[in-house]
């Protein structure tokens, strides 16, 4: 099942929850725009180069659109549109003024100079500057994409429309990005993981942790959480993992990184399969990788009691389903990675009032939002005796079906449950 698939399957099951009329659920799932740009430019050795460019913007029913750029070869418009969905019910979730949107460019930068990079992400803004803005569209780093090129993203629509500093967030410090927003997602993951220990009558220092992924959103967690006393046990990237059942020096394995490239050889651990991390024997499972990392392969050998999803859709819905029979407890994308939206949310209003917050005043304010949602979520679930992913579907399509309907004068369609 495609990844498109496993996204209306979730939202299908929370708007039958919710007694939705055929035609509300279509006009929620249907995207605003899909747009695709063909994006041709110039190699250091002189060849051209093509490659694609996409940008799906799905709903402006709860404000502008908002959503990552994420360069990979395996990005296509299938891709863009359910991350786009997505953002939708991952903003509404959250409770920020924004819609949802997603794209970027079929591109592999590790294959490609910096120079050579520069001039896909200029060309790439050039071609879709009419359909994004600060109060349009505001795109964000996702995979393979940073705060440098959001940087170029910033300075190239604003030699068409003036100083923008409001059309993309995730941007460098120093040109006009927000204190305490690289690290945000990675902290909104600690914090939802906080939250359900809580409910569990547990705390950090109780569990043990498995992280897949180590790159922005999985290095912070890890750090973030083992400062506040939980016992990392086992990492993975791209070419491999490792274990420390003891626990690894968060600190010095960021380090250790940042010179080697890579977990592997790490010498305060011990070597493992990277693809064996889902299995691997922790109370804590934290996928935060690329999607589809859990499947009906391997759900049924997972060791942790609670998952939370810090990459975008890493459990399928089939693989969802078993877990939850397993009596595994998912926080799920929408709630769980959410920290970095927000703190985009928090950029955002800096640039548009010209104004800087301090870190602690971020910090603040995105504990605030994430503690506040998960509290929402998981008081909905116990309540309709529901799992915490279709909760956070209802919470969220409740709230885009409102302000959708009021816009479209449609409000007809809206079922009582959605008056509550």
């Amino acid at each position: 099942m495609m990844m498109l698939d496993n996204v209306s399957f979730f939202f299908n099951r929370a708007a039958d929850h919710l007694g939705l009329d055929e035609k509300l659920r279509t006009i929620l799932l249907t995207p605003n725009r899909v747009v695709r740009v063909e994006i041709v430019t110039e190699s250091d050795s002189g060849d051209l180069m093509h490659h694609l460019g996409f940008r799906v913007q799905h709903s402006s029913a709860r404000g502008p659109m908002k959503g990552g750029l994420r360069y990979h070869p395996s990005m296509d418009e299938e891709h863009a549109a359910s991350l786009a969905s997505l953002m939708t019910w991952k903003t509404a979730v959250v409770d920020i003024p924004y819609g949802g949107a997603k794209g970027g460019i079929n591109c592999d930068p590790s294959k490609l100079s910096e120079t050579e990079l520069y001039r896909i992400t200029t060309t790439f803004v050039e071609l879709i500057k009419e359909v994004i803005g600060p109060t349009i569209d505001i795109p964000a780093p996702d995979v393979n994409t940073n705060a440098t090129v959001m940087g170029w993203i910033m300075d190239e629509y604003s030699k068409f429309y003036g100083f923008s500093p409001g059309v993309v967030t995730g941007k460098p410090v120093d040109l006009f990005g927000s204190l305490g927003r690289e690290e945000a997602t990675g902290r909104g993951v600690m914090y939802a993981l906080e939250e359900c220990l809580k409910d569990q009558n547990r705390k950090l220092e109780d569990v043990s942790v498995a992280i897949q992924g180590f790159g922005n959103v999985g290095s912070n967690a890890a750090r973030l959480i083992a400062q506040r006393g939980g016992k990392i046990v086992a990492i993975s990237d791209i070419q491999g993992g490792i274990a420390n059942n003891d626990g690894l020096d968060v600190p010095a394995l960021i380090d250790w990184v940042n010179s080697n490239g890579s977990v592997q050889n790490f010498p305060g651990a011990h070597a493992i399969d990277g693809n064996e991390i889902i299995v691997y024997k922790a109370d804590v499972l934290i996928p935060a990788a690329l999607e589809e990392a859990i499947t009906t392969e391997n759900a049924g050998r997972v060791q942790a009691t609670i998952v939370i999803e810090a990459a975008n859709g890493p459990v399928t819905c089939k693989a969802h389903d078993m877990l939850v029979q397993q009596g595994v407890t998912v926080v799920p994308d929408i709630l769980a990675n959410a920290g970095g939206v927000t703190a985009s949310y928090f950029e955002w209003s800096q640039n548009i009032q010209q104004f800087r917050w301090d870190e602690s005043r971020v910090v603040e304010e995105l504990e605030k939002v994430m503690r506040r949602a998960y509290r929402n979520v998981a008081d909905l679930a116990l309540r309709d005796d529901i799992d915490l992913r279709t909760a956070a579907f209802v919470l969220a399509i409740k709230r885009v079906a409102r302000t959708t309907t009021l816009r479209r004068a449609v409000s007809h369609l809206l079922p009582a449950s959605l008056l509550e």
